[in-house]
């Protein structure tokens, strides 16, 4: 099994991680606020930083799309950049797991996932075609470092004009199948550290162990929370051929959440020489509270809703 994987483009210090076990799982709560009486001379803790993907514009970086409004169409060349504070597109990026710029496109409903990567011409316009076959608002993510930069992922709308047929989320469970190809989602994350989230791969009943790079590691994960897209964009550590990173069945993740509710995860392998996605829903709950007591004082009542929670 891989050794657990580290973020990249999403900001850190969250106030909640989320548990998966069987892909359903728990999550704590933002911390509690500090209590009455404490030292008001005390350093202020630095603000939250939003998830990335939010906005269209952070630390003076801007997504700016070609085409806000488009027609359906299988193949549809979409063009953007990324301007600096003085609205110049910039030219120069740090490569990250092979490629100078990631762009995640999927619809509002979490229908229709992309993982594409663009050209970058002498201008700094970057270009790329997309499937746009289905009508509805999409949202458009650009994973990427500027040289000089920290990485950011910037999000911006696009509109693809049609009937629009949203689809309902699907339901949350621990195995999928695509193209013949079972992916199992396992492990739990315990809240306020960084833990272990294994999705393992079999065909045919057996598991397959000969995964082949793909971005410079054996699986790329995309999770997007359904109520706003917030991003986050995890890799998981190592790179195949270093000795200690195995070419599957499993691989594995560091994954935390922004706070309680659905989202989906998008997991990206290689295998005989084919990308595919698998797709899963989890479902982020606050677990209900735990109920400490002793000989000195009697427990507190409970307050909870039947069946809330997991």
């Amino acid at each position: 099994m891989n050794a657990p994987g580290k973020f990249a483009g999403f900001a850190l210090g969250l106030a909640a991680v989320f548990g998966i076990a069987l892909g359903v799982g728990a999550l704590i709560g933002p911390e509690p606020a500090e209590p009455a009486g404490h030292d008001e001379h005390e350093a202020a803790a630095p603000a939250t930083e939003l998830p990335g993907g939010l906005m269209a514009t952070e630390q003076g970086y801007t997504l700016e799309l070609d085409q806000p409004n488009t027609k359906a169409a299988a193949q549809s060349t979409t063009s953007f950049r990324i301007l600096d504070r003085t609205g110049a597109p910039v030219t120069q990026y740090v490569t990250s797991h092979d490629k100078d710029l990631h762009l995640i496109v999927v619809r509002r409903d979490m229908a229709a996932f992309q993982h594409v990567h663009p050209v970058l011409d002498k201008t700094g316009t970057w270009t790329v075609p997309l499937n746009l076959s289905r009508a509805g608002d999409y949202r458009v993510y650009a994973d990427f470092t500027p040289e000089g930069g920290s990485n950011l992922t910037l999000g911006a709308d696009l509109r693809v004009a049609g009937n629009y047929d949203a689809q309902a989320l699907p339901v949350p469970k621990a195995t999928t199948q695509v193209d013949g190809y079972t992916v199992t989602l396992d492990g739990t994350v315990t809240p306020g550290t960084a833990s272990q989230v294994s999705l393992s791969v079999s065909r045919d009943g057996q598991p397959v162990t000969d995964l082949q790079p793909y971005l410079g590691a054996y699986g790329h994960l995309v999770a997007l929370r359904a109520a706003d897209l917030a991003y986050l964009h995890v890799h998981p550590e190592g790179t195949p051929g270093d000795g200690v990173t195995a070419a599957g069945p499993g691989i594995d993740f560091v994954v935390k959440a922004p706070s309680t509710g659905d989202y989906r995860l998008f997991l990206d392998f290689q295998h005989e020489g084919v990308v595919r996605t698998a797709e899963f829903t989890v479902r982020v709950a606050q677990p209900d509270a735990t109920v400490v007591t002793d000989d000195r004082a009697p427990a507190p009542a409970d307050h909870s809703t039947p069946g809330h929670g997991h």
